[in-house]
C-alpha cells in the first residue's frame, strides 16, 4: 500500500472527489491551529503509477510513504 499525503488547503473539491474515487480508503488528519488539515489517500501498489499520473496532470503537490505516517508525523508535513 502508499500512501499520498495532500494538504487539504491546496486542492479543489472536484479534485478531492476525483482523488477519492481512485484511491482504496480515504481519510482525513484534523489538527488545530496553526497546523494544516490533510488528507491521506491509501493506494494498492497495482495502482501506484495511475495515481501518480493523476496527481501530475492535476499539479497536485503531495508527499508519498509506502508505511502510513502516524500524526505527529504528518502533523509536521512529514
Amino acid at each position: 500500500m502508499w500512501y499520498f499525503l495532500i494538504r487539504q488547503n491546496s486542492i479543489e473539491i472536484n479534485q478531492y472527489q476525483l482523488l477519492q474515487k481512485k484511491a482504496t480508503l480515504t481519510e482525513v488528519e484534523i489538527f488545530n491551529e496553526p497546523y494544516e488539515n490533510w488528507y491521506v489517500f491509501s493506494v494498492e501498489k497495482a495502482d501506484y503509477s495511475t495515481f501518480v499520473d493523476l496527481l501530475d496532470r492535476e499539479g497536485i503537490n503531495y508527499d508519498v510513504a509506502s508505511n502510513r505516517p502516524d500524526r505527529s508525523e504528518i502533523r509536521l508535513g512529514t
